[in-house]
């Protein structure tokens, strides 16, 4: 990954956790000082590395892993903020990535019960708990968005 690419990756990061959202591609060129074409640029090569998710436009942030930029039905609530996660493997990653505790509203896709973890000192409330996914891990990036 090229410097300048390692740069925007970060600054996309630090502005989806300081905004609370997704940043769009113009807030950062504006931090970076980079035209928006440059922003946009490196965002593409960094989809393509898989260091983040752009949306079917290639324009805007779909997902900076483990936070999603669209609603999802895994909600999070951490450092004073509810976040939505893309799956709920990222519900547990948005707590490590922000290193604090937390809370993860999702639900069960088989039964569609409610499921309610709280993460305290990195370790979850209910240790009973599975994650599974129905698409192999080395075919993920086939398809992230439905994976």
């Amino acid at each position: 990954m090229e410097a300048a690419d390692l740069q925007v990756r970060n600054t996309t990061y630090h502005g989806f956790v300081e905004l609370g959202r997704a940043p769009v591609v113009g807030e950062i060129a504006g931090r970076l000082q980079m035209s928006v074409a440059e922003v946009g640029a490196s965002w593409q090569r960094l989809h393509g590395l898989h260091a983040l998710v752009l949306d079917g436009d290639g324009s805007s942030l779909r997902m900076a892993n483990p936070f999603s930029a669209v609603p999802t039905r895994h909600r999070v609530r951490a450092d004073g903020r509810w976040w939505f996660a893309n799956c709920a493997w990222d519900a547990f990653g948005i707590c490590a990535a922000l290193h604090v505790d937390g809370h993860i509203s999702s639900v069960c896709p088989d039964c569609s019960e409610p499921i309610e973890i709280d993460l305290v000192a990195e370790q979850p409330s209910d240790t009973s708990l599975l994650f599974h996914s129905i698409v192999p891990a080395a075919r993920w990036w086939d398809d992230i968005v439905f994976t």
